[in-house]
């Protein structure tokens, strides 16, 4: 495939923003989180993982609804019903893929990305070589016990107790309770300070983050709060990374029972690192998955 960056038309007519980078016979998709987020983060990839010694070629795209891909007018109550669903998104996957003439490649994907590989090896799984799980566990209520516990560990009880109140009344916009949200984004999202995500404005697609999010990482008022995959990761064939920051959002230990559950998985943690760990520390992160890249290719992988 071509470097440089390629509009790809959706056959629903939209248009998604596709980017190139490395060179190889070694195709990596890569998948952002949120939902509403970017690429961002991978646009280092290809480079990362030349400096662990592998010719990667990776290519990142941002979601319908996200940064340099079209916007719909999801105000519309028939595109927000067609568009923001869980369907929809994973089968965008499997689109992009095929518009792009990849098979048997590998997938990554960070947070909301991180489930979309989890359902896309499920139900895809048979254009895949491997699969990589960054920073997403498979049942939200133990995501939703870890951040509670995370603003035990930074943020005084009368701080808590106010976000609380302010998630209750719906009064996100409080100026206090956001930056008490950024306190936790420092210590458990980009500890790399000043975080090389940070704009001048918000660019995030608000829109789909708060469908199935809500407000910021801290709370989740969306769709997201019913996804329950456990029962799915006995069929997930591929050979699987689970890779995880270990001061980050998603609690570890739910990571551990992943492991357990995916048949040919291992885990791996990134010391130093939030939920962006491939940003925090980028030298342990990519060691990890090119190692595991190096042992798929050459058969000698084995999971834990």
């Amino acid at each position: 495939m071509k470097t440089g960056t390629k509009i790809i038309t959706l056959d629903n007519g939209y248009h998604l923003w596709t980017n190139t980078q490395g060179e190889g016979d070694i195709h990596l998709l890569a998948l952002h989180g949120g939902p509403g987020g970017n690429h961002e983060y991978w646009e280092d990839t290809a480079e990362q993982l030349k400096k662990q010694g592998l010719n990667v070629q990776v290519t990142m795209y941002d979601q319908l609804g996200s940064l340099y891909s079209d916007q719909p007018d999801y105000s519309d109550p028939e595109i927000a019903k067609k568009y923001l669903t869980y369907e929809y998104f994973l089968d965008e996957v499997d689109e992009v893929r095929e518009k792009l003439g990849l098979d048997n490649f590998y997938l990554i994907g960070q947070s909301w990305g991180g489930l979309l590989v989890q359902e896309y090896a499920v139900k895809y799984g048979q254009h895949l070589k491997g699969a990589i799980i960054s920073s997403m566990v498979d049942e939200i209520d133990e995501y939703v016990a870890s951040v509670n516990r995370r603003r035990q560990e930074v943020l005084p009880q009368t701080e808590i107790d106010f976000m609380h109140e302010c998630e209750k009344n719906n009064d996100y916009d409080n100026q206090r309770y956001q930056d008490d949200v950024q306190i936790l984004n420092i210590n458990f999202v980009d500890r790399k300070q000043p975080s090389k995500l940070y704009h001048l404005k918000d660019i995030g697609g608000s829109a789909v983050y708060h469908a199935f999010q809500g407000d910021n990482e801290f709370v989740i008022t969306g769709k997201l709060k019913d996804w329950h995959f456990r029962d799915q990761l006995k069929n997930i064939k591929v050979p699987t990374l689970l890779t995880f920051g270990e001061n980050e959002t998603m609690p570890i230990s739910t990571a551990k029972i992943m492991q357990k559950e995916i048949p040919n998985s291992r885990l791996v943690t990134t010391p130093d690192g939030g939920h962006h760990h491939m940003v925090d520390n980028p030298d342990v992160y990519y060691k990890h998955l090119a190692d595991f890249i190096r042992e798929v290719e050459n058969g000698t992988f084995k999971g834990e």
